[in-house]
């Protein structure tokens, strides 16, 4: 396989968040099996981009074809989405349903994501399945190709005010997820991987 890269994305944007403990954790899983394919993993972090509530003046499908963003961090959001062949998002669950901030930084851009396969991975207090699912019909409306297995992840009871108030998960909820979540995490990834070798129908290719 030619090389390909992989945006791992962390969707949260809660100042107490254990986001990237999670991305983190998926990504000690995945980076193996995938660089055995040329497959490179970018960690990517919502929070960095400061993404206001959709603020720009056209549409998002209409860029790039019939226009153009106007500010820094819409240019800055679609350049780095652009550069990547597919996605792995990692996101929480609020009030048993998607973030907010999940959701405007999907709704963000259109072409940049188009066509491409992407996988899911949810976490929260019981797993984020709703989240999950919200999601996956968010990505598969837009013309995403969403690997069939959405991995959740359920914070172990001791370890849920923690990380709901501090931003920090116990060693306990990791070492569960090691021993009763990895197996599902490298097989949506198989899916990705899979999905990867698949023609993009609407002919998006990743911007170097």
């Amino acid at each position: 396989m030619a090389a390909k890269s992989i945006a791992l994305i962390t969707m949260s944007t809660r100042g107490a968040r254990v986001g990237p403990t999670v991305a983190d954790f998926v990504k000690k899983i995945i980076e193996p099996p995938l660089a055995a394919d040329n497959i490179s993993v970018a960690s990517v972090d919502v929070v960095k981009f400061n993404l206001p509530v959709y603020n720009e003046a056209v549409a998002p499908a209409m860029v790039p074809d019939k226009a153009s963003f106007q500010y820094a961090h819409s240019k800055a959001w679609s350049a780095e989405i652009a550069r990547h062949d597919g996605y792995i998002l990692v996101i929480p669950e609020y009030n048993h349903g998607m973030a907010g901030g999940t959701k405007n930084a999907i709704d963000y851009l259109m072409h940049e994501w188009k066509g491409k396969p992407a996988a899911i991975v949810s976490y929260g207090g019981r797993g984020g399945t709703t989240a999950s699912e919200q999601v996956r019909n968010s990505l598969s409306s837009m013309g995403l190709r969403v690997a069939e297995t959405r991995p959740s992840l359920s914070f172990n009871q001791p370890d849920v005010m923690a990380a709901v108030g501090t931003g920090k998960l116990g060693e306990a909820t990791l070492k569960t997820w090691g021993e009763e979540k990895a197996d599902g995490i490298r097989k949506t990834v198989e899916e990705l991987r899979e999905l990867l070798l698949q023609p993009n129908a609407e002919g998006n290719v990743a911007k170097p």
